[in-house]
């Protein structure tokens, strides 16, 4: 297979703003209306009732999701602006209103690509951070459970900045730009209370908040293991897992179609369909895995393959349908 030959459509746009595309006005818009519901839900929560605040809140955690793997994935891989400043000061506002930096998940994904979920070496390593077989066991891919619940604590902070330095092109300044950023924000929500009259130390909004915060993130893990679960570390053109729902990869930037992300990850959003097209004779012939619901409902697929522990057949806790492939 002559991968090397396929061709790549790349959309251009004479826009002075756009660097790619003026669709590129949907996901920046989206990433920005995430920044403003977070300022809502802190505004907010002095005056609505505590039921109203939840669903909110859970709101906020699918929000988080949404963004991460769909305005910031595709914002990393195809920045929105020709201007460098606007992109940089977009970064800022997507650290905000996801509370995590920008450039630093810039550089643990472009890792996530150079090991593609890979397998661990004989040294029990992998070079992919977020690969789903790092923490597991026997060649298997870690239990589900720890994988979302913990990933959101495992980030090497020394090792993504050690990245950022080697670029040498202001992103490890960016990125400390935007952990002040966020942390300053999170500050400032602790100690203000927006009332009237203003009252200080907010911490019953905190209590309220971090849990939705990290819950959004557990929901982002869990898209990322069901986007590699089932897939084959060891072709190219298979390595992810796809889902072609049209809702779901619309609310996603079309990370849906994420086999055909990983064959090439620079093919732009808006032309996915068309390289999933173009591709797709290839797929078939490689048996690139595809499921119905959505990345993050993907433990209820029926044809997920069996996690298994060593010599047994244990299946993992969110796959309860599992059935052999």
């Amino acid at each position: 297979m002559k991968t090397d030959a396929i061709r790549i459509e790349r959309p251009t746009t004479n826009s002075q703003l756009f660097a790619h595309t003026r669709w590129d006005a949907v996901p920046a818009a989206a990433g920005l209306f995430h920044l403003a519901y977070l300022f809502g839900l802190y505004f907010l929560f002095p005056h609505a009732p505590l039921s109203v605040m939840l669903i909110l809140g859970f709101v906020y955690s699918l929000m988080v999701n949404a963004n991460i793997n769909g305005v910031g994935h595709n914002f990393i891989h195809n920045p929105f602006f020709r201007s460098q400043l606007l992109n940089r000061l977009f970064g800022i506002t997507q650290s905000i209103a996801c509370c995590f930096s920008q450039t630093m998940y810039d550089a643990v994904h472009m890792q996530h690509h150079k090991g593609n979920s890979d397998r661990q070496d004989e040294k029990g390593d992998t070079i992919d951070w977020l690969s789903i077989y790092k923490h597991g066991h026997d060649g298997e891919a870690e239990n589900p459970w720890s994988y979302v619940f913990l990933s959101f604590f495992r980030d090497d902070v020394g090792a993504i900045r050690k990245d950022l330095r080697k670029r040498k092109n202001g992103d490890e300044f960016w990125g400390n730009i935007e952990l002040a950023a966020f942390a300053t924000t999170l500050l400032v929500m602790a100690i203000i209370v927006p009332s009237n009259p203003i009252h200080f130390i907010n911490w019953q909004f905190m209590l309220y908040f971090l849990p939705f915060w990290y819950l959004g993130h557990c929901f982002s893990y869990l898209n990322g293991y069901y986007r590699h679960y089932g897939a084959n570390p060891d072709k190219p053109i298979a390595w992810g897992v796809s889902s072609y729902g049209i809702i779901y990869n619309w609310l996603f930037f079309y990370n849906g179609y994420h086999a055909e992300h990983h064959f090439r990850p620079k093919v732009h959003w808006t032309k996915m369909e068309k390289f999933r097209l173009s591709i797709e004779h290839l797929q078939k012939q490689e048996d690139v895995r595809t499921i119905k619901h959505a990345h993050m409902l993907g433990f209820l697929d029926r044809g997920l393959p069996r996690r298994t522990q060593g010599q047994g057949n244990a299946v993992g806790a969110f796959v309860p349908n599992a059935q052999s492939k």
